[in-house]
């Protein structure tokens, strides 16, 4: 018989929390991830590595997500829909946005992950002005994210500009823009026609406001390529964008086909086949990786 020894740091983390009401899962297998940062972002992007991101909004399924294999982890004004109901992202509060990014980071140091921690910054916490933007950010960075997400182009570039001089890192986010769905026409396609030349220099200018991901949603795949390829240090995070970008996300509840409405195109559920929850994400993981989700004929649109 072959003895093992296994790794202290891990069996005592499994201890303590075998112990506990609510146990979470153990960080990812030994050796351990190192912790996900820009550097090592831009690094994956370089040799060709897939981002996968997923929206959690509690600790135990932000646990969950970080040892399925989870690069980064949107806390996302989806929760508007998904946790409390309504009927769009625009009702979400700062104060409800930073509870939940509390409970995600909460959750992962619990288990000592590794993943990157994106909080958006819900409607009205960025109009004003940029000194707004900066209070309302600093209360997400200070509840635990590593990044702050807002929606648009054009004004935004600005407060984007004015956040990373001040040492926090912005995600950007282009096409379809929720939380100003009903100025946009509907959920409807973005970046088509004349619009594309317009959506393009918009994450360009966002880019070298120094935003260091984009999130593109509903944007044709040709352009949602033509942007990541012409912004080689900002990374580009699909959502109906075709296979292009430099990553993926998806909202947790339509990848695990639990949502309260009728699955959009771009979704693909991945407990399908599935052992179980961590098993779908780690499913999600690997077809994020190997490129083979999502399918451009299939979960996105053409020019």
């Amino acid at each position: 018989m072959t003895n093992s020894t296994p790794d202290t740091e891990t069996t005592v983390a499994a201890s303590a929390n075998s112990t506990q009401y609510g146990s979470l899962p153990n960080a990812a297998a030994s050796p351990r991830r190192r912790p996900m940062s820009l550097p090592r972002l831009q690094d994956m992007r370089e040799r060709g590595e897939k981002i996968a991101m997923i929206t959690a909004y509690d600790a135990t399924y932000a646990a969950v997500a970080d040892h399925a294999g989870m690069d980064c982890i949107l806390v996302g004004d989806s929760l508007g829909m998904v946790c409390q109901g309504l009927h769009s992202t625009v009702g979400v509060t700062l104060e409800t946005m930073r509870y939940h990014t509390e409970s995600v980071t909460r959750g992962i140091r619990r288990v000592q992950g590794s993943v990157w921690v994106v909080a958006d910054m819900p409607f009205g916490s960025y109009q004003e002005s940029p000194e707004q933007a900066l209070r309302c950010a600093t209360v997400l960075m200070q509840a635990g994210a590593h990044m702050v997400k807002l929606e648009g182009g054009g004004w935004t570039t600005a407060t984007v500009a004015f956040l990373v001089a001040r040492g926090i890192p912005v995600c950007g986010h282009l096409g379809l823009t929720p939380q100003t769905v009903h100025a946009l026409g509907g959920y409807r396609v973005q970046g088509r026609a004349d619009n594309a030349a317009v959506l393009k220099q918009q994450a360009i200018d966002l880019a070298n406001a120094g935003a260091t991901m984009m999130v593109l949603e509903m944007v044709p795949v040709g352009l949602s390529a033509e942007i990541t390829q012409a912004m080689p240090n900002c990374h580009t995070i699909g959502i109906g964008a075709g296979n292009g970008t430099a990553g993926q996300v998806l909202v947790m509840h339509d990848m695990l086909g639990i949502n309260l409405g009728k699955n959009a195109k771009f979704v693909r559920n991945f407990m399908d086949g599935a052992k179980g929850v961590r098993d779908a994400m780690v499913r999600y993981v690997a077809a994020v990786k190997d490129n083979s989700f999502p399918q451009n004929d299939v979960h996105a649109w053409a020019d």
